[in-house]
């Protein structure tokens, strides 16, 4: 994840490493070069090494390519763990502190997901559904008939009568054919076979590489973490750029919608399609740059505006060295024909 930057631009790339392994108080660094990839992909290790590694790209573009956010940023977004990278690039949070709420976050969520675990002895995680665009909103109107109290067809636990699906949730609308369950995993189960039989729905499920039912209910306890700690820290209000929230998929508005949101968004749905689309519909723009170490932001982005093909118009994803020069002279031809 961070080799090939140190490798291409060893300076910056050194010196943000760095100054995450001095705000820790550990060699995170040394975990996402050598691994082993069982102690990088725990979550208390993955969320800090992503949200470093995005930043760190972005001082890149800023310092070896003289990319000036201020002026060639009209707003900044981030999908889940990417808003705190947003709030930094926005300027609304210094990275240090950025750094040390994502990793105290990251500490409880891990936290949640082992209680969970072990008062219920299930397995936890995310599925992806996949469908036709046009049916989207169905099926998440039959989603949520399926996972409210009183769904015809749904067994109930013996002892309770709770419904043996409750607590799967809707964790994220990504795009116009995509949304994520979080949530248990054999209730998850359960409930593709419920909306197949009684609602008509077949989606493509996808299970995604989580053990923790991310932007649940269950992240309670990280969400006061979060309260607590946003509290504690300097929040920069109003910043030099926009930045648009997962939960409302609007702008923030102040430091109080700040602590508000970003404490919301550990148990929130993640509004992604509204985002995109508010920012593709209502605010015009046409240049997206997807910038951390993968190019899943930029496809989620794609599915809605396509590939821009209006002069000015453009989706990168900034994940390679290798492809930084050639992304630079798209963006400054771009600009030109704006």
């Amino acid at each position: 994840m961070a080799n090939a930057w140190i490798e291409n631009f060893p300076h910056t790339a050194t010196k943000i490493l760095d100054e995450m392994d001095s705000t820790l108080g550990f060699k995170l660094s040394s975990i996402i070069s050598d691994g082993p990839n069982s102690k990088l992909n725990k979550t208390e290790n993955a969320q800090p090494a992503v949200m470093a590694i995005s930043v760190l790209i972005l001082r890149i573009l800023e310092q070896e390519f003289g990319f000036d956010i201020k002026s060639r940023v009209d707003v900044t977004l981030g999908h889940s763990l990417g808003e705190f990278s947003a709030l930094v690039a926005g300027g609304y949070l210094n990275f240090g502190d950025a750094l040390q709420l994502v990793r105290g976050r990251a500490e409880m969520m891990a936290q949640c997901t082992r209680q969970l675990t072990e008062q219920s002895g299930e397995t936890y995680g995310m599925v992806a559904l996949l469908c036709e665009p046009e049916h989207l909103e169905g099926l998440l109107r039959t989603v949520q008939e399926f996972i409210g109290p009183e769904s015809p067809g749904i067994e109930f636990d013996r002892d309770n009568r709770v419904p043996s699906i409750q607590r799967v949730v809707v964790a994220n609308i990504n795009s116009k054919n995509q949304i994520v369950l979080s949530g248990s995993l054999d209730r998850i189960k359960i409930l593709l076979v419920q909306m197949r039989q009684f609602g008509g729905h077949d989606p493509r499920a996808v299970r995604l590489k989580s053990e923790s039912p991310f932007h649940s209910p269950a992240m309670a306890l990280a969400a006061d973490y979060m309260r607590h700690a946003l509290d504690k820290i300097n929040i920069t209000f109003p910043a030099s750029i926009p930045c648009i929230s997962n939960v409302s998929a609007l702008p923030f508005q102040s430091k109080e919608d700040i602590k508000d949101l970003l404490s919301r968004q550990c148990t929130d749905t993640v509004r992604w399609w509204d985002s995109i689309r508010y920012l593709d519909q209502e605010r015009g723009v046409r240049r997206w740059i997807g910038i951390g170490p993968g190019k899943v932001g930029r496809n989620l982005v794609g599915k809605e505006v396509g590939r821009v093909d209006t002069k000015g118009g453009g989706v990168w994803a900034v994940c390679d060295p290798r492809e930084m020069s050639e992304i630079m002279v798209a963006l400054e031809q771009t600009e030109v024909e704006t």
